[in-house]
Parts: C-alpha cells; sequence; structure tokens
C-alpha cells in the first residue's frame, strides 16, 4: 500500500511569523523566549549555563545535599540489587551498571548460577569500553535478535541518552560487532528481522521521510551486501501520521506468519493492516484496537473501545481471539471469540507468551493479579481458560522475563515498603521466590492507607498514602504528591528505595494520586480525561491535594507536589491554577508550552491526547490550562524547581527553560537546572541520577521543611 504524503498541516519551527500568527500560534512577537526551543544554540545554552550555576550553587551549598547524593548512590551502586534478566537459548541476559560500569555491561548467565546468590557473569559487551575506544557518550538502548537462537542482533547506542539511535550488528556467539555487517545511522524507528540476511527496516531514511512529529512512515526490505539506499520500500504512510510503518506477526518458535503493518493517525488511534495476497488489507477492527500476540494456534486482539462483530459487542479493554490458520486465510471474517473482559475498576496491563501459555498482568482496583490462559480442546471442540497464579496479593504484580522455547517464567512482586520479590517457575507448579531486593530505608513504623478523594464533578479519586502509624493530623507534616494521569499509563505501588531513605526517613510523607487520564482503571479512565476534558486531570490532582489539607495531614505551606513529562504537565497547570495550595513545585522534563507544543521537538505526536492549538475551538480548551500562558504578573506562585536534559529529543527541554524565563520575566523565585545528557530518562548513569535525585529533595526539604538546623 502507498498512500500520499501531505503537508497541509505543516507549520515547521522556523515558518515565517505571519503564517504562525494568522493560525493562532505565538510568534517572535508574542513569545519573546522562541529562542530557547533551538536545543544546542550559543545563546541558549549560555542560558542554560547561566541557570545552572545559581541553582546548583543554591542547592548543592545545603550541608544536606552530599548526604542525600551519597545515599541514593550507594542505592543505585548497591551489588545486591536484583539483576533482572531476559531468557535466550544461550542464558539469562543482563545489562548492568555500577560504580565501576557507569554505562553498564551486557553479561549473559546459567540458569544454575542465577539461582545462587552470586552468579558468575560472561561478559557480551562492555558499554563504557566501546564508548571510550569511540570517544561517545554511549548509552545502551537495547537489542533485537533474529529467532530462535537470538545471537544475530541488531544493538541500539544513543549518544548522550537521546530516544534516536544508531543500529549495529552484533554477534553474541563472538562478542563482537560483526565487520561489514548492518549498520544504520541515528534515527527513530526500528528494525525485525526477517531471516540471518534481511531486515524489515522502519527509520527516518531521510528529512522528507518523518512525519511532523518526525517519526518514520516507511518501511524497507533490506538485503545484506546492499545500500539501504536502494532497499524495497514496501510500506508507506502518510507525513501527518503520527508514526508508521511495517512489521513481523511471529509466534513464540519464531515462524513468521504474516506482514503487517500500521498508520498511527493519531497517538490513540492506529489503522492496522496485513499483506494478503499480494495487497496490503486493512483489518476490520476498531482504530483503538491491536493485535497482542499469538497463543495456542490463535492471534489475539486487544480492544480500547467497545467492539460489535456479527452481533456481539466485545467490551472495551477485553481480549478477542480467531483461529490463526483461519485469519490467514481470511483476515477479517475469521470467528472471534472472547478470551477475558474486565469486572468492574479492572483492567490489563500487559502480557507474556511462553511456550504454551499466556499470561496477563491485570489490576484490581491497582492491586495486581497475574492470569495465565490456555485453549483447551476436547472431544466437543475447544475453549479458553483461565487461573490466577499463586503470588501474594495486595502488591504490585508483573512478568519480569519469559521464555518462549518453554515454560519458564519469572514475576515480580512489590509495594511501597517492601523490596521487590523475584518468582521464577519452569511452569510445573507454584511460583518460587527466586532472588530478592534489599531494603533500602527503614520502614518501622510506616504505613500505607487508601482513600479516596472527590474531584470537581464528584468523581471518587483514589489515592495511597504513605505516612507514619499514628500520626499527628495537625497540618504539619511535609508531604510530596505525585502522579501522571495521561496517555492510558498508570502510576502504581512500588518499593519506594531512593523516595523511602531521601524523603521518608527524615520525615517526609508520600502520596500517589490516581487520576484519570491515566491507566489505573483501565481505558475508560483514560478517554474520560483526554482533550476537551483534560482539565479533569488537573482537577483530580487538586482534589486531592485538598482532601490531604482537609484531614490535616499537610498545609499548603508543607505540601510538595512532583511530576515528570506529562506529569510535569501536571504539575505546571496544578501550581498555575492553584497556587495557594502547594508550598513546592518539582517540574521534572514538562510539557508547558501547549500553545506551541506541536511544534517544539515530537509534540505533534500527542495532539490525540491534548488537542491540536491551531484548530480555534482546541486551542480555546488547551489555552485555558496552559502553564506558560498562565504564568501572569501579580500572582505568588510557589517557587517551583524546573528541570530537563539537553539531550532529551522527545519533549524538548524548551519548555522548561521557557518557564523558568518567564518566572525570571516576572521577578518570581524558582530554581532552574538543565543536564546536557539523559534524555527523558532523566540520568545515563548512577553518578548522574543520584545527583537529580539529591537536588530534588534538598529543594524539598529547603521549601517545606525550612533549612537545616545547625
Amino acid at each position: 500500500m502507498t498512500t500520499t504524503p501531505t503537508n497541509a498541516h505543516d507549520h515547521p519551527a522556523n515558518a515565517d511569523d505571519k503564517t504562525m500568527t494568522d493560525d493562532g500560534i505565538p510568534g517572535p512577537e508574542q513569545d519573546p523566549y522562541i529562542w530557547l526551543e533551538e536545543a544546542r544554540s550559543d545563546e541558549a545554552l549560555a542560558w542554560v549555563k547561566a541557570e545552572n550555576v545559581r541553582t546548583l550553587g543554591a542547592l548543592e551549598a545545603d550541608p544536606r545535599f552530599e548526604r542525600l547524593k551519597s545515599d541514593a548512590l550507594a542505592i543505585y551502586d548497591s551489588e545486591d540489587r536484583i539483576p533482572f534478566v531476559s531468557f535466550r537459548p544461550d542464558g539469562l541476559y543482563n545489562f548492568w551498571q555500577d560504580k565501576e560500569n557507569p554505562k553498564g555491561l551486557v553479561r549473559r548467565t546459567s540458569l544454575e548460577s542465577y539461582q545462587t546468590e552470586n552468579p558468575e557473569w560472561d561478559i557480551v559487551l562492555d558499554v563504557d569500553a566501546l564508548a571510550k575506544a569511540e570517544g561517545k557518550e554511549w548509552v545502551y538502548k537495547g537489542t533485537t535478535c533474529l529467532p530462535p537462537a537470538l545471537n544475530k542482533c541488531m544493538i541500539a547506542l544513543s549518544d548522550g541518552g537521546k530516544d534516536a539511535t544508531i543500529l549495529r550488528e552484533f554477534d553474541t556467539s563472538t562478542k563482537q560487532f560483526v565487520e561489514g555487517g548492518f549498520e544504520l545511522s541515528e534515527s527513530q524507528g526500528g528494525i525485525s528481522w526477517i531471516d540471518a540476511d534481511t531486515l524489515l527496516v522502519t527509520r527516518n531514511f531521510s528529512d522528507d521521510l518523518m512525519t511532523e512529529s518526525e517519526y518514520p512512515y516507511t518501511s524497507r526490505v533490506w538485503k545484506r551486501g546492499t545500500s539501504i539506499d536502494a532497499a524495497e520500500e514496501i510500506f508507506r504512510g502518510e507525513r501527518q501520521d503520527v508514526y508508521s510503518g511495517a512489521s513481523l506477526l511471529r509466534d513464540s518458535s519464531g515462524t513468521i506468519h504474516a506482514r503487517t503493518a500500521y498508520r498511527s493517525t493519531s497517538f490513540h488511534e492506529t489503522e492496522n493492516y496485513v499483506e494478503h495476497a499480494g495487497e496490503w488489507l486493512r483489518l476490520d477492527i476498531p482504530l483503538k484496537a491491536s493485535l497482542f500476540g499469538i497463543v495456542d494456534d490463535h492471534l489475539l486482539y486487544s480492544t480500547d473501545v467497545d467492539w460489535e462483530v456479527d452481533g456481539q459487542t466485545f467490551p472495551a479493554d477485553s481480549l478477542i481471539a480467531v483461529n490463526l490458520e483461519e485469519w490467514k486465510a481470511d483476515p477479517n471474517g475469521a470467528a472471534k471469540t472472547l478470551v477475558w473482559a474486565p469486572a468492574d475498576r479492572q483492567t490489563k496491563r500487559g502480557g507474556a507468551v511462553t511456550a504454551n501459555a499466556l499470561f496477563v498482568s491485570l489490576l484490581d482496583n491497582v492491586a495486581g493479579k497475574i492470569l495465565q490462559f490456555n485453549y483447551v480442546t476436547n472431544e466437543y471442540g475447544g475453549a479458553w481458560q483461565s487461573e490466577q497464579v499463586d503470588l501474594p496479593e495486595n502488591a504490585t504484580l508483573g512478568v519480569a522475563a519469559s521464555s518462549s522455547e518453554t515454560d519458564q517464567i519469572m514475576f515480580t512482586v512489590t509495594d511501597f515498603l517492601n523490596p521487590t520479590t523475584l518468582y521464577y517457575s519452569d511452569g510445573s507448579g507454584t511460583p518460587e521466590v527466586l532472588k530478592t531486593s534489599p531494603s533500602y530505608f527503614d520502614k518501622a513504623g510506616l504505613e500505607v492507607e487508601q482513600l479516596e478523594a472527590t474531584s470537581a464533578d464528584g468523581t471518587k479519586i483514589p489515592y495511597f498514602i504513605v505516612k507514619p502509624v499514628g500520626m499527628e493530623l495537625d497540618g504539619e507534616t511535609a508531604t510530596l504528591m505525585t502522579g501522571y494521569g495521561g496517555f492510558q499509563v498508570p502510576r502504581l505501588p512500588g518499593y519506594l528505595g531512593t523516595t523511602g531513605k531521601l524523603w521518608l526517613e527524615n520525615g517526609g510523607v508520600y502520596v500517589l494520586a490516581n487520576l484519570r487520564g491515566g491507566g489505573e482503571f483501565g481505558p475508560k479512565w483514560h478517554q474520560t480525561a483526554i482533550r476537551e476534558n483534560k482539565q479533569r486531570t488537573w482537577d483530580d490532582f487538586i482534589a486531592v491535594g485538598e482532601d490531604l489539607v482537609a484531614r490535616g495531614f499537610t498545609s499548603p505551606e508543607h505540601l510538595g507536589i512532583q511530576g515528570g513529562s506529562q506529569g510535569g504537565l501536571l504539575v505546571g497547570t496544578t501550581f498555575t491554577q492553584r497556587p495557594d495550595l502547594f508550598g513546592a513545585a518539582i517540574v521534572q522534563i514538562p510539557l508547558f508550552d501547549m500553545l506551541r507544543f506541536h511544534l517544539i521537538g515530537r509534540g505533534a505526536s500527542w495532539i490525540g491526547e491534548y488537542g491540536d492549538p491551531r484548530i480555534p475551538e482546541q486551542r480555546e480548551w488547551i489555552e485555558s490550562y496552559s502553564p506558560y500562558q498562565k504564568i501572569v504578573e501579580g500572582v505568588d506562585y510557589p517557587t517551583p524547581f524546573l528541570w530537563a536534559s539537553t539531550a532529551d529529543d522527545r519533549t524538548h527541554p524548551a519548555h522548561a527553560r521557557k518557564g523558568a524565563a518567564k518566572l525570571k520575566e516576572l521577578g518570581q523565585p524558582y530554581f532552574y537546572f538543565e543536564d546536557m545528557t539523559g534524555g527523558h530518562s532523566g540520568g545515563v548513569d548512577n553518578e548522574q541520577r543520584a545527583k537529580l535525585q539529591a537536588l530534588q529533595f534538598v529543594y524539598l526539604m529547603q521549601q517545606l521543611m525550612g533549612p537545616v538546623e545547625e
């Protein structure tokens, strides 16, 4: 299938001022800080350097900083933390970073050795040595390997932590990059192995072959020994797509059953295709449905909306199966069967397929469950059966690793106060404890409660609070509240680790809010708070803050908020809408200027979540909350701490920069810090991560607890 790209809505950042003003988007005359959108211009970097000097001078000079950084680094460098692994035919693979190996090691061991307290590791790739030899700030971003042997791999490396990577062919049996092997220059996108000498490549092959969101929309089949420029294009989406490309439908043995393709027409809507009879056939499934995987000779679909087929309605968030061979013969006509549907306040999180079973992790009122599914046949036909995996209750559960060759699988179990435990099963019995993380903070005297706040429209919003048993409700306790509330991503209880050591042990209280827009209760919980209804997310967060104050847990001068990316937008909206409710606000790698977000970095990809500011009706609801525009003269805001990364090519540092610049213009107190490396994850090595943690918790202590006692 080939479609014609269109540039009807293409407004590049260097468009003339008149065009930008005519479609309602602020230009340089309206926005004096657009120059900060040039990530690495000399002028912008000079501004960053000056801000860093000021902020580090104020925060690193605090007597608590070095202790906090040391405590965080000890946790990150801990030798007895769980080395999580993936299953491969030649062993269990792990990526490990510590004090001696800040950029990390790719290493492997046997199952027998892994089951001991001190496994013996075989180093496959030393990223520190590679970076030193090549003079690059390489950050390891994972591998894509050819099944079933999984020894021919394409390794992804990022320069400084960006999402964009280079890809190089690597042989794990020789532990060497393949001389003259496949290699792709820096880009978004990825590859799939068709066979040992052929790749299916979806990349930004040129500036003309990127979407408005700067993602790929074409795919090629690349044969070994030929130029990627001459590779055959097999699929093309359109330039206004968020991203598009082709992929392979494989089962757990590695057998390819079909070529598939997708066009993400928005962040949450995708057209799916299958190559059938030599043509690209669009699958007759909802735009908010997708292929989930192959298990027991069936292809599974997942849907985020109600799906009516042949008089039957499959509920949103359910799993639906079709016989694989019937589907291959008639992709749109194969009969569909319900595998699983959520009960009230349930949602699925993801799944894993072993050689003979499907495992799906669920949330049930934000508590974890894992179900095992099998298709069982008998003389009367077949049916899907499920059983709950025997794991601890009232915890967050997940699949840590699974083998496609066997029924081996590992599960994680965690909560706020108890370190993560790793369980293992070979498929023949109940999972057993394999490894347990060490405790990093003293949990004695602490407890967790799940409470509810009432949002502006009456919706009950659950939240967790980690606090001392029997704490005095005098409103004097420094409290850190965090949340996310976007893109159907759930925020779940998990061992607090550094937060426990740096915050709870120092007398603070921690709150996690489960906001609409997130994924804690499934797709409808998300869809009810996007686009024109995005204010509901901000209302939910404000409601939790008000509830904490009303119950006497804290007071505005002792209540701080923290969030990153969409969570940074969450913090920005709430401290600008309710500056009276908070005493501190950490705005991490945020979205902040929502009238120009589609022009900054890869912001155009998120129009499906927020709306399009180029459309007057949608600009109206976005402008009503955009934090950058809501920073105005005459308001006493809490002193925020904004931070970003120069290397973040997902959420551009311009958002945080411009927020800080506007606060400075108005004479408002603020802190701003920007790391040159780290990308969207905020830290490429343990030293950098520890520093970021210490800066944030020192800031919180200064704002919410006051100066250190001499």
